[in-house]
């Protein structure tokens, strides 16, 4: 082969690598939630270095990891592994020292300790902290590569390049974020000196209307039907106005994690305070208006709610998915179930679901019966 021919293959080769970096970085750039920028840069570091498995971990205070993400492992086995890990073995080492690791098997390492008996087995390693100055906001870290003869210097430095992309990324979705919170306070402080002014005046008139009302009942009872009329437009007007701010306070893990992640967090955190096996399925979900996001995030609380306290389940299943281009959330159990006929009055929350999915042009339907389990399915318009 000439010289001319490497040459050219040398050019084409650092053009595909160079064309991959750039494809990453702008896949990370385009988002702005700090959870799906971690998530696209460990796909995207895995794909970008033939990886089998990689991951991604932001440290917190105590000792632990505020998010983890990782690509190659299912839920499954995430769910067998238990919970996050903590700040020891390797990853307390790259947090402590700041620099790129990279090893042909972790296992011979005098610095790794162990793993949970779960885990996928790792072997060649290579791991990169994701630096802002001199601060370690995180470490990437990816094994078993795919093609013989493990990890690279070269890969080594495509990683640390990636990871300094990644690390402007994600200090740009952190500060969004938080203006995107400062923003939402100052909403709901607005939203409450509101809440106070209108819902107070409507209070403060239907009392004197009500007082006059009852000061007439037998001098002018005709008057008194009237004014008895105007405090029932009273109370409706300010129910409308409760209602109106209540379904603008949006919970502000939606915002910060989406819905589908919203309801994740929460059906792992009832696995764990509850003896009955929680579990979360998630299909492609069509886009939705925030306050479809609320009224369904709420429904599907409801029904956790019934099914911790109520059933006496072994299993709790959470569907969530698109079809036909409406959403649907599924909340089913094993449990003991009931009469849905006769439920009106147990305090189940069947009629304040039906409300909410009702206010966002969506349905709820409760099916059950006594020793056969409760399935609670919720449609909403996509």
């Amino acid at each position: 082969m000439s010289p001319e021919s490497e040459d050219s293959e040398d050019s084409e080769d650092r053009d595909a690598v160079l064309h991959a970096v750039s494809s990453a970085v702008l896949a990370v750039t385009r988002h702005l939630s700090v959870r799906e920028v971690l998530q696209v840069i460990v796909r995207s570091a895995r794909r970008l270095l033939d990886a089998r498995y990689a991951a991604l971990g932001v440290p917190d205070d105590q000792g632990a990891f505020a998010e983890f993400v990782a690509e190659g492992i299912s839920d499954e086995q995430w769910d067998a592994i238990g919970p996050m890990p903590r700040q020891h073995g390797m990853l307390g080492a790259m947090l402590r020292e700041g620099a790129p690791v990279r090893l042909p098997d972790i296992r011979r390492d005098p610095r790794f300790e162990y793993w949970p008996r779960a885990h996928p087995v790792l072997k060649d390693f290579l791991g990169v902290p994701i630096l802002d100055g001199d601060e370690v906001l995180g470490i990437i870290f990816l094994s078993n590569k795919r093609s013989p003869g493990g990890f690279t210097e070269a890969d080594q430095r495509l990683l640390t390049m990636f990871a300094a992309h990644a690390a402007i990324a994600l200090t740009n979705a952190r500060l969004y974020e938080r203006g995107r919170e400062l923003t939402l306070v100052e909403e709901r402080t607005r939203m409450a000196r509101e809440l106070h002014d209108a819902v107070t005046q409507k209070l403060f008139s239907l009392r004197l209307t009500a007082q006059a009302a009852a000061s007439l009942v037998v001098d002018d009872p005709v008057r008194a039907l009237r004014e008895l009329d105007q405090v029932e437009r009273l109370a409706g007007e300010a129910l409308a106005e409760l209602r109106a701010v209540i379904v603008e306070l949006r919970p502000a893990e939606l915002d910060r994690h989406g819905l589908a992640e919203t309801l994740r967090k929460h059906v792992r955190l009832l696995d764990r305070l509850h003896p009955a096996a929680f579990s979360f399925e998630e299909s492609p979900v069509c886009a939705l208006e925030p306050v479809v996001e609320v009224a369904v995030l709420r429904v599907a609380q409801e029904a956790l709610h019934n099914a911790s306290r109520h059933s006496a389940a072994r299993t709790v299943e959470v569907r969530l998915g698109c079809e036909g281009g409406r959403v649907f959330l599924e909340v089913s159990d094993d449990g003991a179930g009931f009469d849905v006929t006769a439920a009106a009055g147990r305090g189940l929350g069947i009629a304040s679901m039906g409300d909410r999915a009702e206010s966002v042009g969506g349905s709820v339907r409760v099916s059950s019966e006594p020793g056969r389990g409760t399935l609670v399915r919720m449609e909403v318009p996509g």
